[in-house]
């Protein structure tokens, strides 16, 4: 919290072209008590983080979050390895520590006496994604009040800590978290630095540079990705730079610098980097060649889902329809007006950072043709921020509109109050009612009916999975084969129900298709249907009847068959 205090005791939106900020005028943080600020933050974090924890083992593990698992396990038994390579260390050593953590936890008197209190593998895997994606609106708070004022960054603080996406994307063992708070953490830097440079010439501003630097190094062993994003924040140095009065100039030593110390930092958080099957593992990656799935369910259509198929992968238009079916409906139309107000003079140079944002962000990730929903955590700031600025604003002008009608100033306040109050609270409310299965949350425009129709495998994300083999370690014979998609989570299920005498087989190899025989199950699961399986599903479904389904809260998520001689016939026919 002190960092909090010092680099918010003075935020007041920049003037650096003398484009002044018409829209946020009194915008200093002195119109609040530091304490009362500070209090405000410390609430909206813990509640944030209170839907983050809350019932994190609900749900089973997905594939990807058991290689992390499995990446930990190799950890702990050799060292560093490259087991998980295509993925960068730093995420991975928060889960070392913090199943290490859980393990010795559950190991301790209190818990042999108070079994209720042992902490399952779920949650002590997901447990650092959420404590990152909590901490992070405080640095939404100090990005928006930086470049816009405080109430815009409060508001955006509050959307951020409830809205039903972060929520559940903070909820799983997934890098986007940890990619989006160190991207926060250095515009934190790069904006502080630029207020420095132009507004304190009597203050050294490369300090400011460095922890940049330092950040976006922790951000790059956080998550490969496309140097988009750190595109963004030197897109928005150079923005100024023809413009005389500009203070803020790094050039090409310190940018040197810059990236010595970027590359320093992703060298010490990312160690594995520097093993050969690390490259291996990146390269397979990179190349498909370690790809399981060829294709990806969207509005029920299947997709090419390999980055190179470009447009010709899911559409264009797939994070527009995220946004819109799962956005809180007073959000999204927030934020509809606050992209209007950011091509407003009056909204001052602060919207030229999250222009250059959304922008960038839009060409990188929108024309590839593998998508995936968890991708938009790395914009979701950028489409909260405006939405906060549309709240103040139209706060601000039904504040004015209410004194005027009823001829009392002092209802300004509260008309402005109860405005912002109404969207947070409708983004709480969404939240509430979306828990625990954050992901599977439909917006009013969505249609709660359809949840899961949308993007089913990233809305079940293999949570049906546990169930699944539960209910399946009960019924089967010695010895059952088990078809999934699934089969390394599958297996990991099976052992923890005590029925590692189960054989877990991959639906879409033919060879171990053939292996299957009476009474052996075959799992289709939502989300899970692919190019490779979708005729031998389709057969299945209309020649035989489910065992058993089971939901992922309200949601039908996964039939089980049993097979016979009619289902086996039916997967196994070439017609």
């Amino acid at each position: 919290m002190e960092v909090i205090k010092k680099l918010s005791a003075s935020a007041l939106p920049f003037v650096t072209a003398g484009l002044r900020p018409e829209l946020f005028p009194k915008a200093r943080t002195g119109s609040l008590s530091r304490a009362l600020l500070i209090l405000g933050l410390a609430v909206l974090t813990l509640i944030g983080l209170g839907f983050r924890v809350n019932g994190l083992s609900t749900e089973g593990l997905s594939e990807d979050e058991l290689n992390k698992l499995n990446a930990v396990s190799e950890y702990r038994a050799h060292g560093l390895t490259s087991a998980n390579g295509e993925h960068p260390f730093l995420m991975k050593a928060g889960l070392l520590i913090s199943v290490i953590a859980a393990d010795k936890w559950n190991q301790t008197s209190l818990v042999a006496s108070h079994p209720e209190l042992k902490v399952p593998v779920e949650t002590s895997l997901r447990l650092p994604g959420a404590l990152f994606g909590a901490l992070t609106a405080l640095l939404i708070f100090l990005v928006a009040s930086e470049l816009f004022g405080l109430e815009v960054g409060l508001i955006s603080a509050a959307l951020w800590a409830f809205d039903p996406i972060a929520i559940g994307f903070s909820r799983i063992a997934k890098e986007d978290t940890f990619l989006i708070f160190f991207f926060l953490l250095a515009s934190v830097f790069w904006l502080r630095g630029q207020r420095v440079a132009e507004s304190q010439p009597q203050r050294r501003p490369e300090p400011f540079y460095w922890a940049t630097a330092a950040a976006l190094g922790a951000m790059f062993a956080s998550k490969y990705v496309p140097p988009v994003m750190l595109a963004i924040i030197v897109a928005y140095n150079y923005a100024f730079q023809r413009i005389p009065v500009t203070r803020w100039v790094i050039g090409k030593k310190r940018f040197l610098k810059f990236f010595l110390v970027m590359g320093i930092v992703f060298l010490i958080c990312n160690p594995t980097i520097l093993l050969p099957g690390t490259w291996e593992a990146m390269s397979n990656f990179t190349s498909g060649r370690s790809m399981g799935h060829d294709s990806y369910e969207f509005l029920g259509r299947l997709y090419p889902h390999r980055f190179q198929d470009w447009l010709n992968g899911e559409p264009w238009y797939f994070y527009f329809v995220l946004i819109f079916t799962k956005l809180p409906t007073l959000t999204l139309f927030s934020f509809a007006l606050g992209l209007v107000l950011l091509f407003r003079q009056k909204s001052g140079d602060g919207r030229y950072f999250l222009l250059l944002w959304l922008a960038l962000w839009s060409l990188a990730f929108m024309t590839p043709g593998g998508k995936f929903t968890r991708y938009i955590t790395s914009i979701l700031p950028a489409i909260i921020i405006p939405a906060a600025i549309a709240v103040q604003f139209t706060a601000r002008r039904l504040g004015r509109l209410c004194a005027r009608v009823f001829e009392n100033e002092s209802l300004k306040i509260y008309a402005r109050a109860a405005l912002a109050s109404l969207v947070i609270i409708s983004s709480f409310w969404a939240a509430v009612m979306a828990a625990p299965h954050y992901r599977l949350y439909m917006s009013a425009l969505g249609g709660s009916a359809r949840a899961g129709s949308y993007f089913p495998q990233d809305e079940f994300y293999d949570a049906y999975m546990r169930d699944v083999m539960n209910e399946i370690a009960k019924r089967a014979h010695s010895g059952a084969g088990v078809a999934s998609e699934l089969p390394t989570v599958a297996a990991y299920y099976a052992e923890r129900a005590k029925r590692p005498d189960l054989v877990c087989i991959d639906l879409s190899e033919p060879v171990e298709l053939a292996r299957l025989a009476p009474g052996d199950f075959v799992i289709d699961a939502r989300g899970r249907t692919y190019l490779s399986n979708q005729a031998m599903l389709s057969r299945l479904r209309q020649a035989s009847r489910p065992a058993f389904t089971v939901a992922v809260g309200a949601t039908p998520a996964a039939d089980v068959y049993v097979m016979d001689q009619t289902a086996l016939t039916a997967l196994r026919s070439e017609r």
